[in-house]
């Protein structure tokens, strides 16, 4: 693995020590458009239980909160450094119980089977060691007729070409591939 690369991983694909906590800071201001325009094509209602894959700093997962008032919001991320700044971020709702963060990864979610409405990820899946594992999880944990959204920047690295098949691959109906203004697309798909 190149310098450069290493450096961007520790920053932005899985966070830790102070490049993770700058990347973080950087992540917060850079992704939320992104993940505030895939929330709106999740149809996120009062009472979704909802996981974002990926959290990062947690601005997805305050996003959510905001939309699921009535509901839950759970949140697995790799980085503890993202942990840390998604926890301090979201301080009230993880009090009262509306938001679950916890430290993992995509490929084996601490949760039920059937448990959640919709899934979220936003510029994450690009980092995950395992893509089929991780979809295949998250396709365990989602009720029959949830959506998923996989949302990425233009800076993210993830290609489109590939991704639908991926996607209907591990089991997920309807997908579709809607873009943003040339600087973001997202796939959707159902259980």
């Amino acid at each position: 693995m190149s310098f450069f690369r290493g450096v961007l991983l520790r920053a932005f694909g899985r966070p830790q020590g102070v490049l993770g906590r700058i990347g973080g800071k950087i992540m917060a201001n850079m992704n939320a458009p992104c993940a505030a325009w895939a929330i709106g094509l999740l149809d996120v209602r009062a009472s979704d239980r909802v996981i974002e894959i990926g959290f990062g700093p947690g601005v997805g997962i305050q996003l959510l909160a905001q939309k699921a008032t009535a509901g839950k919001i759970a949140g697995v991320d790799p980085s503890p450094e993202m942990l840390a700044q998604a926890a301090a971020r979201n301080a009230q709702a993880v009090a009262r119980g509306q938001v679950d963060l916890r430290q993992g990864s995509a490929a084996r979610l601490p949760f039920d089977d059937d448990t959640f409405d919709k899934a979220l990820a936003v510029n994450s899946m690009q980092v995950w060691p395992d893509p089929a594992a991780g979809l295949a999880e998250l396709r365990r944990v989602m009720k029959p007729g949830a959506t998923l959204a996989l949302a990425f920047t233009i800076h993210s690295g993830q290609q489109q070409s590939g991704l639908l098949e991926r996607v209907t691959g591990a089991g997920f109906a309807d997908a579709k591939l809607t873009q943003k203004d040339g600087d973001a697309f997202c796939m959707t798909a159902r259980v």
